[in-house]
């Protein structure tokens, strides 16, 4: 069943895992995400409304979010809920499927399999995404989204590597898959 990417963001989010981004000849099978909801998460980049930066979170969903990480690292998010509230879902870490050989050159000889796409800026980096991708849509030409082939294992636990909204339970990924980014298994109670 297709992705409704005009649901919020939190709901969206664990559908896209096990679902493939496809873009610039390589396939990535999504593990790990999180969502980032509209202008009352502190964590989210449109908490402080809409920027020339951040322009493309509010809409339409369905599109991408491309931004320049840390000063070097393109990550990127799919934008979801209705037009104008500035939600995405964050692309943490997926398995390469398809286009290895391209994800390798991208990201360097010797990078095992693994973590060719762990992490965001790496996700982005092997998926090559750059700012010119900014606002293009998942559905084609030059991204395709993918349904999953079949529903995995979902955990939810607090997002990471933020400093605000911390507590909030909007990171979803597949428990023990060796891409994943952060913890692999279940969260620690």
């Amino acid at each position: 069943m297709p992705i409704d990417f005009l649901q919020p963001a939190d709901i969206v989010a664990p559908q896209l895992l096990g679902c493939t981004l496809t873009h610039g000849g390589v396939g990535i099978r999504i593990t790990e995400v999180e969502a980032y909801l509209d202008s009352t998460d502190e964590a989210a980049h449109t908490y402080r409304g809409k920027t020339p930066r951040n322009a493309a979170m509010f809409g339409p969903g369905g599109h991408m979010y491309v931004y320049i990480s840390y000063g070097i690292h393109r990550a990127g998010n799919i934008v979801c809920g209705p037009e104008g509230t500035g939600q995405g879902v964050l692309l943490r870490a997926g398995e390469v499927v398809s286009g290895e050989s391209i994800a390798q050159s991208r990201r360097g000889e010797g990078i095992p399999h693994a973590r060719l796409a762990q992490g965001p800026g790496n996700f982005g980096q092997a998926l090559g995404l750059e700012i010119s991708d900014n606002h293009a849509s998942v559905f084609g030409p030059s991204f395709l989204i993918s349904d999953r082939v079949e529903t995995p294992e979902i955990v939810r636990g607090p997002r990471i590597g933020i400093s605000k909204n911390t507590e909030a339970l909007l990171r979803f990924w597949i428990p023990n898959d060796p891409t994943v980014s952060g913890r692999r298994g279940y969260p620690k109670e």
